[in-house]
C-alpha cells in the first residue's frame, strides 16, 4: 500500500521524503531515553506540505494511537493524514488529523486539500 501511495504522490507532482521525529521520554525509573519516530511520507509541493501515515488497518484505538503518535510530536500547522485500507468516511479527529481510506485518496485528488 505504501508503494501505491508513494507513486500516486509522485504522479501528482509532490516531492516525497521519509520523516523522522526525534523525541525524549522518561522511563519508569526517570531515565531519559531518546527515540526516533517515523513519518511514512513528508510531501512538499510549492508552499504545501503534508505528513502522511499509511496504515493497512486501524482495528482499534491502540493501533490508531500508534499511527498518530509521530504527528502529535510535530509542532507545525501543516496537514497530517492517515490513509488506511479500511473503508472509513474521511473525518478529522480532536487533534486535527484527517483519516481517509485509500480509495478516497486515489479517486479524489482534491481530497488532500479539503
Amino acid at each position: 500500500m505504501e508503494n501505491v501511495i508513494y507513486n500516486e504522490l509522485c504522479m501528482r507532482g509532490y516531492s516525497v521524503d521519509v520523516g523522522v521525529v526525534p523525541i525524549a521520554e522518561k522511563d519508569q525509573e526517570g531515565k531519559i531515553t531518546r527515540k526516533q519516530l517515523e513519518v511514512d511520507f513528508v510531501c512538499n509541493l510549492g508552499s504545501s506540505r503534508y505528513y502522511i501515515q499509511s496504515a493497512y488497518s486501524l482495528p482499534d484505538e491502540t493501533k490508531r494511537a500508534q499511527e498518530i503518535r509521530p504527528f502529535r510530536k510535530i509542532d507545525d500547522s501543516f496537514k497530517k493524514i492517515v490513509i488506511t485500507k479500511d473503508i472509513v468516511p474521511a473525518n478529522y479527529d480532536n487533534y486535527g488529523i484527517l483519516t481517509m481510506s485509500i480509495y478516497d485518496f486515489l479517486l479524489n485528488p482534491e481530497r488532500l486539500e479539503k
